[in-house]
C-alpha cells in the first residue's frame, strides 16, 4: 500500500472506532465522546494495540504516518488552545474579585499542594523524572497538572448541563478563567532556561509591543478580517515562543489570551470549537495515545494514576469547601462547584504533552497523568447531575 493509503486507514481507525463506541454503548452520561477519542488513543497506543498486535502496530503506525499525523495534532492543538485563551472572561472575574480571587486561589491551591505531595512520593522510585527535568521542575509541572481546570471541556460541560449561561455557569467560568492564567503562567516557569533567558526576554517584550498593535488593529478590522488576521497572530506568536524554548502551545495560549471575545460572533466562535473538535482533535487525542508507554510496570502506573486522581478530586474539593465556608455559600453549593471545576481532560492533557516534550516527565508519568485526567473528567457529569436536581436555588446566585 502508499503512505497515503495507510494514512487513510489511520484516520478511518481514528474517526470510527471511538464514535461507534460512543454511539452503540451510549456513553455520553459518563464519557462524552471526546472521553471516548481519548481513551481509544490510549488502547491504540504501543502500550495495548502496540503490545497485542505489533506487526499491525507497525504497519499502520509508521514513521511516514505517525508524522503527518503529528502535524495535524500540532496543528488542532494550536487552534483549540487559542480558543482557550480567547475564551477568558477576565473582566467578569476583575467585577467580582474578592470572591473569584479566593475560590479560584483556593480551588488552584489546594489540588497543587496534594498534588506536589504526590510527585514527592514518584520521585522516591526511579522511571517517573524526565531526564531534563529538576526536582522542583517535575514536582511542580505534576502538581499544577493536579490542579488543572480544562475550561474548553468545562463549557461543554456546562451546555450539557444547560447551565452555561445561568449565573452559576458564569461564575464557575470566571473561577476557571483565573485559574488557567495561573496555569499557564506556572508552565511558563517551568519552562523557563536560563540559557535561553536572552531569548525569551526578547520574546515577551515583542509579544507586549505587537499585541498593543494587534489589539488596536483588530479593533477597526471587520468582523470577517478578524478571524483570518487572529490565525495569523496564532501562527506567529506560537512561533516566536518556541523559537524563545518556551513551547508553541503557550504561544498559542497567550495569542488568545489578548484577545477579546466579543470581538467575534459567540454562535462562530463556539461553532468553531465544536468543529475543531469534531474535524482535527480527533488526531490529536489518537497522537497522545501514542506517546503513552508503561516503562515501569501496568500496574505501577494505574497505582500512580489512582494516586494522582485522589491527590486532584481531594484537593479541589477540599479548596472549593475552604472557599465556600469564607465566603458563606449555602448548603451543598461548594461539592457542586469543586464538582464542576473536576473536567480535566484536553488542557491537562495539552498540559502533560507540553511537559513530555521538554522531558520533565516520562512517558510512564505521561500515562498515569493522562488516565488521572480521563478518571476525573468522568466523574463529574453523573456526580453532578443529581446535586443539579436538588440544588435548584444556587443555580440564580451570581456571587
Amino acid at each position: 500500500m502508499s503512505s497515503a493509503e495507510i494514512f487513510l486507514i489511520a484516520m478511518l481507525i481514528i474517526l470510527t472506532v471511538p464514535y461507534l463506541v460512543w454511539r452503540l454503548f451510549n456513553t455520553d452520561y459518563f464519557a462524552p465522546l471526546v472521553v471516548v477519542q481519548i481513551i481509544t488513543g490510549i488502547l491504540l497506543g504501543p502500550g495495548v494495540l502496540g503490545a497485542a498486535f505489533p506487526a499491525y502496530y507497525d504497519f499502520v503506525f509508521n514513521p511516514t504516518v505517525t508524522q503527518a499525523l503529528t502535524g495535524i495534532a500540532w496543528w488542532a492543538v494550536m487552534l483549540f488552545v487559542w480558543i482557550a485563551g480567547i475564551e477568558l472572561d477576565l473582566r467578569a472575574a476583575w467585577t467580582h474579585r474578592r470572591e473569584s480571587g479566593i475560590t479560584a486561589g483556593l480551588a488552584l491551591g489546594a489540588p497543587l499542594a496534594l498534588g506536589c505531595a504526590a510527585a514527592g512520593l514518584l520521585l522516591t522510585t526511579p522511571g517517573w523524572m524526565g531526564p531534563k527535568a529538576l526536582s522542583w521542575q517535575f514536582v511542580m509541572g505534576v502538581g499544577m497538572s493536579c490542579a488543572v481546570t480544562a475550561l474548553p471541556i468545562l463549557i461543554l460541560f456546562l451546555e450539557k448541563l444547560d447551565i452555561l449561561r445561568r449565573p452559576l455557569g458564569q461564575r464557575i467560568l470566571r473561577y476557571a478563567s483565573v485559574d488557567d492564567i495561573a496555569i499557564w503562567g506556572v508552565l511558563a516557569l517551568i519552562l523557563m532556561d536560563w540559557q535561553r533567558i536572552g531569548k525569551q526576554a526578547v520574546f515577551i517584550l515583542a509579544f507586549v509591543l505587537l499585541g498593543a498593535g494587534f489589539r488596536w488593529l483588530m479593533k477597526r478590522l471587520s468582523p470577517s478580517d478578524r478571524w483570518y488576521v487572529g490565525l495569523i497572530w496564532l501562527v506567529l506568536c506560537a512561533f516566536g515562543a518556541d523559537w524563545s524554548g518556551l513551547h508553541f502551545m503557550v504561544g498559542a495560549f497567550l495569542a488568545g489570551a489578548i484577545i477579546d471575545a466579543d470581538w467575534f460572533d459567540q454562535k462562530q466562535l463556539d461553532s468553531l470549537r465544536h468543529h475543531v473538535l469534531l474535524v482535527v482533535m480527533p488526531v490529536f487525542f489518537l497522537s497522545t495515545g501514542l506517546r503513552t508507554q508503561w516503562g515501569v510496570g501496568g500496574s505501577a502506573v494505574f497505582l500512580a494514576a489512582g494516586l494522582l486522581l485522589v491527590a486532584s478530586v481531594a484537593g479541589k474539593l477540599l479548596g472549593v469547601h475552604l472557599a465556600g465556608r469564607i465566603l458563606g455559600w449555602q448548603r451543598g453549593e461548594a461539592s457542586l462547584i469543586g464538582w464542576l471545576l473536576q473536567t480535566k481532560a484536553l488542557i491537562m492533557i495539552i498540559f502533560a504533552n507540553i511537559l513530555l516534550d521538554k522531558q520533565i516527565i516520562t512517558h510512564s508519568t505521561f500515562t498515569a497523568l493522562l488516565l488521572m485526567a480521563v478518571g476525573s473528567t468522568m466523574l463529574t457529569v453523573p456526580v453532578v447531575t443529581p446535586m443539579l436536581k436538588k440544588m435548584g436555588a444556587v443555580l440564580g446566585r451570581s456571587s
